[in-house]
């Protein structure tokens, strides 16, 4: 049987067709609860810089009573843009705990995406004020698109979006694929579109504070997405200290996340108020942060669900992969 053995492989085209954002956002909740309930475990993080100017990174961990085993080998490669590429690159691979087998080894770029701006979605849905009308949003990129996106699908109260570019210049791509959803319009006055909405999201490379802390009002939700590596950044210094704060990991947060410029910061897993493990009651001058790293539970729990999608729907392909 062994030398029968055999390894699907499930490409971009294909991962994109079996992605459906509400079973991600169910896989999601489904990884945030395993992590709360010490059913999976997140091992830790390799995250390192490489002397081509790329970022490496492996995320990994496991569920020992469902037999789910796996890892993301993933970074960031700036140098890609320059080739028509998209820069974050992605593989998953799932691993049969009982031989340490190969079983789906799958594009990780459209999972990555697609479970980040879930897990966003979710912060917003559990941390934000529910009649928030106000967005601001920090990039237009890939994950700035899947962050907004999940926002307006699970907070519909929301009307207004204005977005901030690095350079100060409109997207007209950005603002089209929105606008027939919401008013979204270009602030070039960064803290005048902090102080003014309701709800902020930071996705961009994490090069620095983008916006002075004195501008961020009562009230005001955050979602950090950008600073998953060590010396990344997008809050100001002092913003920490004012707010509650909320985590995917705490260890990982302190360690690539934005707390780890302050880590002695009381934090709060998300995963702990999704199973009624803590509980928050929000208070109208209450700032709250979800810093967001990433879990690679959240990765295994969607490639699972593709894998199984992909068996039952007969897609992708199949190689001989003896032993």
């Amino acid at each position: 049987m062994a030398n029968n053995a055999e390894l699907l492989l499930l490409d971009k085209n294909q991962v994109e067709q079996l992605l459906d954002q509400d079973q991600v956002v169910q896989a999601v909740r489904e990884a945030f609860s395993l992590h709360s309930k010490g059913e999976g475990r997140v091992f830790p993080v390799v995250r390192e810089a490489l002397s081509t100017g790329g970022i490496f990174g492996i995320k990994s961990g496991d569920v020992q009573t469902e037999g789910l085993l796996g890892f993301k080998a993933a970074g960031f490669w700036p140098g890609n843009r320059a080739k028509n590429g998209e820069p974050h690159q992605a593989t998953i691979m799932l691993i049969d705990p009982g031989t340490g087998r190969p079983i789906c080894l799958i594009d990780g770029n459209a999972i990555t995406t697609v479970r980040t701006g879930a897990a966003g979605g979710l912060g917003l849905r559990y941390l934000a004020r529910p009649d928030c009308k106000r967005l601001c949003i920090f990039g237009t990129g890939v994950q700035a698109r899947i962050q907004l996106t999940f926002a307006l699908k699970l907070l519909p109260s929301l009307r207004e979006i204005r977005y901030v570019t690095y350079d100060g210049n409109r997207d007209i791509g950005f603002e089209s694929a929105f606008a027939g959803v919401c008013d979204i319009s270009h602030s070039t006055d960064r803290d005048d579109a902090v102080s003014i909405s309701e709800i902020i999201i930071t996705a961009t490379p994490g090069g620095g504070a983008l916006f002075n802390a004195a501008a961020v009002q009562p009230g005001t939700h955050i979602n950090c997405v950008g600073a998953d590596t060590k010396g990344k950044r997008e809050l100001p210094d002092g913003l920490l200290a004012r707010v509650k704060l909320f985590v995917d990991d705490a260890a990982q947060a302190r360690q690539i996340g934005e707390t780890q410029w302050r880590p002695d910061t009381p934090c709060t897993e998300l995963g702990d108020l999704l199973t009624e493990k803590v509980s928050f009651q929000r208070d109208a001058q209450d700032i709250t942060v979800f810093d967001m790293t990433g879990l690679a539970l959240q990765d295994l729990t969607v490639a699972r669900l593709l894998h199984q999608s992909a068996l039952a729907n007969g897609i992708g392909s199949r190689i001989a992969w003896p032993w």
